[in-house]
């Protein structure tokens, strides 16, 4: 029986697309994940479908090299309504996740709590998607690529050699380095984001920040940052820090 991508259902391929993405509720990671340790068929199709899928989104941005003259988007014109949208729907797909992952995290209070913490609520933003983006902006989007497939060095090389910086931009790359375990640097971009007001990006930002204060041991900055966002996950590090 052929076993490539063009057997897969449109079912298996959006969550192989939510697996790459890191969008699946822990249950069901867990149980796609044993299916590919178990079913070599179901592996091979896997691969060619990550493959497609990674592949559709660095060509389409090749194809569209010359059209990418535009300015860098500005906070008031954040991309397009259709990226934000999916952006929107990838973030509760997250919040589910990380709410199953840290439901049983609250037993082991000894001196290593707060890595513990922080390992069970990190999950890097999932990033915008980049196969529905509009032509222009052809920089910020490859770095996009990169990110999303986990070379976070890359992307922030990228975002770094553009000319000018926003808060998308900024916000991105701080997660990239708190990604990278670099949480010093981190904590630099993304506080440049939690001190605009009008930001797409603020509660998010904040989100993050109270993770790498965490992670830094600096646990009152922490509850602080965790206080300003109205994040799930926030309400709930800050009821356990609170204990």
């Amino acid at each position: 029986m052929e076993t490539n991508s063009n057997n897969i259902s449109q079912e298996q391929l959006e969550a192989i697309e939510r697996y790459i993405n890191n969008t699946m509720a822990a249950e069901e990671q867990y149980a796609f994940e044993a299916r590919l340790s178990s079913d070599a068929d179901f592996k091979i199709q896997f691969e060619d479908a990550k493959t497609l899928l990674l592949g559709i989104e660095t060509q389409s941005l090749k194809e569209q090299l010359d059209k990418f003259h535009d300015d860098i988007p500005t906070r008031k014109t954040p991309y397009t309504k259709s990226p934000k949208i999916r952006y929107l729907q990838l973030r509760r797909f997250v919040a589910a996740a990380m709410i199953i992952i840290v439901a049983g995290s609250f037993w082991f209070f000894n001196q290593d709590t707060n890595e513990k913490l922080y390992t069970k609520y990190f999950v890097p933003d999932p990033g915008l998607p980049t196969t529905m983006s509009s032509s222009t902006n052809f920089e910020f989007y490859d770095a996009m690529v990169n990110y999303k497939q986990g070379d976070y060095t890359k992307a922030i090389q990228k975002w770094n050699a553009l000319p000018a910086k926003n808060d998308t931009i900024n916000y991105f790359i701080g997660v990239a380095h708190l990604a990278n375990n670099n949480e010093h640097l981190a904590i630099s971009y993304l506080e440049k984001v939690s001190s605009e007001p009008e930001s797409y990006f603020k509660n998010d930002a904040n989100y993050y920040l109270g993770l790498a204060n965490l992670k830094e041991g600096d646990i009152e900055k922490a509850k602080l940052n965790f206080a300003l966002s109205d994040n799930e996950n926030s309400k709930a590090l800050l009821s356990v820090l609170n204990k």
